[in-house]
């Protein structure tokens, strides 16, 4: 990386991120990272010397977005996750499958781009624009495929956080179905956030924890899901030579997985969860920045005609992820 050439696209997407981080405190339905992605789409539509930031923001939407991934981890207890999570993991596992066949079933079938299904796919089974930022380095997303899954997560997220307190009051779920409901049905932290919130404000109970921890299991999917694209991408390049699995696994994956295993064995001996939270910001934060240099490179024009396609993936994708984590807790007697 050229540091000169570098600095003036990276200074810009800090600048950006800050006040998108800000904005998504105030507006969690929405989140800072689609803040920062539109606020970079709108920067690259302005007449001024884009060049001058190009270095920096192909740097940023590369790799500050796997350090993110990385300082991710830091996020995962997976001890506690296992533990807690154990009632919903059935309901994870089936949703999370639904999704990801049914977005692979729609691309055949419509014949859409692989990278937008993918992408969607994993965004709404998994854990929203975490998801993608992990997976898009390992499938080696264009900019505009990222951009476009990132915007159908945010639309679904919106009108998840919207409605399913609503739904929920209306199919009479109890506080422990509703909060699992959340956790396995809304794609982003922050939705699922929002949409405890929303249900806690109508009932005055307190499920925002245990939605969190939930969803926080359903993260975890981005280990195995990540390694086998890892495996499949690396094969699909590499089709005339000998396939090498520790070619295949990027290292930022690698990384990942020693960040969560650090927080698992550091809190089993008693070290307090609280002392990761500035890594998990910083994450977060990277992020963000990530996202805004990933709108600053999308063609925006494309961004509008292949929306429609990724709305379709990710609108079937939700509802049948919906209708299957209510069917199962019908099915396990939670509801």
């Amino acid at each position: 990386m050229k540091i000169k050439e570098s600095l003036p696209g990276i200074s810009i997407s800090i600048l950006i991120s800050l006040i998108a981080w800000y904005l998504g405190k105030l507006f969690p339905i929405i989140g800072g990272p689609v803040i920062g992605l539109f606020i970079g789409l709108l920067l690259a539509s302005l007449p001024i010397n884009q060049k001058k930031f190009l270095v920096g923001m192909q740097f940023t939407s590369k790799k500050v977005l796997q350090y993110a991934v990385v300082l991710l981890g830091f996020g995962l207890n997976l001890s506690q996750v296992f533990n807690v999570g154990l009632t919903s993991l059935p309901i994870i596992l089936a949703t999370i499958t639904t999704a990801l066949i049914t977005a692979y079933f729609i691309h055949k079938l419509f014949k859409l781009d692989s990278e937008i299904a993918t992408l969607v796919g994993v965004g709404s089974s998994i854990c929203g624009g975490s998801a993608i930022a992990a997976t898009a380095p390992v499938i080696k997303a264009k900019d505009e495929s990222i951009a476009t899954a990132i915007s159908v997560i945010f639309f679904f997220n919106i009108l998840a956080a919207l409605l399913f307190p609503h739904l929920g009051s209306w199919l009479g779920l109890s506080n422990q179905g509703f909060a699992i409901f959340a956790g396995t049905a809304v794609n982003d932290t922050s939705s699922v956030t929002a949409t405890a919130s929303s249900w806690d404000s109508l009932h005055g109970t307190s499920i925002l924890e245990q939605a969190t921890i939930v969803k926080l299991t359903r993260t975890l999917a981005i280990i195995p899901i990540t390694l086998g694209l890892s495996i499949w991408q690396s094969k699909k390049d590499n089709t005339q030579e000998s396939f090498s699995l520790t070619k295949a696994i990027p290292n930022f994956i690698l990384w990942f997985l020693l960040a969560s295993l650090v927080t698992t064995i550091t809190m089993s001996m008693g070290v307090p969860s609280a002392i990761f939270n500035p890594l998990k910001d910083l994450s977060k934060f990277m992020i963000i920045m990530a996202m805004t240099a990933i709108g600053y490179q999308t063609n925006l024009k494309k961004l509008i005609t292949r929306g429609g396609a990724a709305l379709l993936v990710g609108g079937i994708c939700w509802l049948l992820i919906s209708v299957v984590s209510l069917l199962m807790q019908k099915l396990l007697g939670l509801w």
